[in-house]
């Protein structure tokens, strides 16, 4: 079992300062993680991003796309739920900042991606709803329009944005140099665009070389196209489901 292999890897994608969580995963199974942060991110305090957030918070259902769009949201302006409002988190650590920010009653979709928000009743009979989206430039693009597509007159607040980070001499020797069984980790589409864009013609042949554990069909096909040849697809985006997957991956590669 990969798990068993001594000094495997799992190759992660998150934001600089954030691979703790994927980190203690992979660690469970024996691995070890190689970082290739594709941005820092940055809390927004503009008028824009006050403005949109003012809109948002008075919606009828408001969603938020990540624990970061929680933090910066909260540092902007105070969070309240109001009378006959959903709160919905795409997942359990958004979830868990909004409890945190005192938000009392939170909607956590049983799949913990885009995808999973999508399906929940909440987000269904839309027509003439007023959504708020919480959020950072680019991201989570497929949700804004398909809230649209349903009828909901969508208010997005970005309330932080992704600085682009190019990779660190550090992670690219220590790329250069992985010669262990390692897997691509994926639950971000375009921070899969941002580092392959970024990586120098050699680093990105070798990436392309290692299987990816993708966090869903949608984020798989992307990376097959993006040119990865072994590609399985998760139970879900959270990091022991990732790994889990991506063990599972060199497994069935022997």
């Amino acid at each position: 079992m990969a798990s068993d292999r001594p000094g495997w890897y799992v190759i992660s994608l998150r934001p600089q300062g954030g691979h703790a969580a994927l980190r203690a995963a992979a660690a469970r199974r024996g691995a070890k993680l190689l970082a290739l942060s594709p941005w820092r991110l940055q809390a927004r305090d503009d008028k824009a991003a006050r403005a949109g957030l003012r809109a948002a918070l008075a919606c009828e259902r408001v969603v938020f796309t990540s624990p970061a769009a929680v933090r910066c949201a909260a540092g902007l302006a105070p969070l309240r739920r109001q009378r006959g409002q959903a709160w919905i988190a795409v997942g359990d650590g958004t979830a868990a900042a909004l409890l945190r920010a005192g938000i009392d009653a939170v909607v956590v979709p049983a799949r913990k991606d885009s995808e999973g928000l999508l399906a929940l009743p909440e987000l269904q009979a839309l027509r003439g709803v007023r959504v708020g989206l919480v959020t950072a430039p680019g991201g989570r693009g497929l949700l804004a329009p398909a809230l649209a597509k349903r009828g909901a007159q969508v208010h997005r607040a970005d309330v932080y944005q992704r600085v682009p980070l190019p990779p660190s001499p550090r992670a690219l020797q220590a790329l250069r140099r992985l010669r262990a069984p390692a897997c691509l980790a994926l639950s971000s589409g375009e921070a899969l665009a941002t580092v392959l864009a970024q990586l120098p013609a050699a680093e990105k042949a070798k990436l392309l070389r290692f299987p990816v554990a993708a966090a869903s069909e949608r984020l798989a096909a992307q990376a097959r196209e993006s040119g990865f040849a072994r590609v399985c697809v998760a139970a879900g985006p959270q990091p022991a489901q990732l790994a889990k997957a991506a063990a599972q991956a060199l497994d069935a590669a022997g």
